[in-house]
């Protein structure tokens, strides 16, 4: 199950250089700056691209920005396609499963990624009002929920997932408790991460991978 990058599915969808260089560098800027303090006299200045240019490929600096997000959107999607699909095709028995689930989770949920999780919310929140950055980041976000739900329905075939739970619910519930982790990450009090990782251990162990041996 390959998954091409946002960048190489760009560039074989014709993409022209340009424009690829501008978002790059929008992405590079958001490593450190917010939206609001990039302007686009920034942007050309470090891209070295004209004003004319700039204008010629994008509708307007908006738009700019919204596919810079999206790019950032998809980088995350291809990171993590790529890790649960190394994970959930390589095991065999469901204790396996279990365990590198509860270790992805262990890297996925740091505190550290707080950013990352902050980030990804404010994307998908500026769709509501927003049609046309809607399009872009619903097709990445349907490719995420839609590969999970394929490795998931695998899972199912292998007997290893619930045969109650659709693969598309199993999917975004998945990525409901990972993105939902977000609501802690900006309060003055936070969760207990070892509680948090259990209460994790828990739903994978009993929701998306209960022991169907107990049921015969």
């Amino acid at each position: 199950m390959a998954s091409l990058t946002a960048q190489a599915r760009e560039a074989r969808n014709g993409i022209h250089p340009t424009k690829d260089e501008l978002i790059k560098t929008v992405v590079a800027l958001l490593d450190h700056l917010t939206l609001d303090e990039i302007t686009s006299e920034k942007v050309l200045e470090i891209s070295g691209i004209s004003r004319g240019s700039l204008y010629h490929h994008f509708q307007d600096f908006a738009e700019l920005l919204e596919l810079a997000q999206v790019r950032r959107f998809s980088n995350y999607v291809d990171n993590s396609i790529a890790v649960l699909t190394e994970v959930l095709t390589s095991v065999e028995t469901r204790e396996e499963l279990v365990k590198k689930l509860t270790e992805v989770a262990k890297v996925f949920q740091t505190p550290n990624l707080a950013n990352s999780r902050i980030e990804r919310l404010t994307a998908i929140s500026k769709v509501m009002h927003n049609p046309r950055m809607a399009a872009v980041l619903g097709n990445e976000q349907e490719r995420l929920t839609e590969t999970i739900a394929d490795l998931y329905r695998d899972l199912q075939a292998r007997g290893l997932g619930n045969p109650a739970l659709q693969p598309r619910t199993a999917a975004v519930l998945f990525q409901a408790y990972s993105l939902g982790r977000a609501v802690d990450d900006f309060t003055v009090t936070h969760i207990n991460q070892e509680n948090w990782l259990y209460a994790i251990s828990l739903t994978v162990e009993h929701i998306f991978f209960p022991d169907l041996s107990s049921r015969s």
